[in-house]
């Protein structure tokens, strides 16, 4: 009779675990079409990106810029 319960039990925080992990694949899923559509919006309205960094090799992005 335990192994029943145990089986329920296994069974039970299957079931939990499977519609975490759905949601927050959908969660993420949601997240990145978000940030495809703000990215192409920014686009067209001819706005370049908000990062001043952006624009430099990423090895220099990480550096201040030296004093003039």
């Amino acid at each position: 009779m335990a192994g029943i319960w145990r089986d329920f039990a296994v069974a039970a925080l299957t079931a939990f675990r499977r519609r975490d992990a759905r949601a927050t694949a959908d969660e993420r899923r949601r997240a990145v079409e978000r940030l495809a559509e703000e990215t192409i919006r920014r686009e067209q309205r001819g706005g370049g990106p908000s990062d001043p960094a952006a624009g430099r090799p990423a090895d220099s992005a990480k550096r201040a810029d030296p004093p003039e």
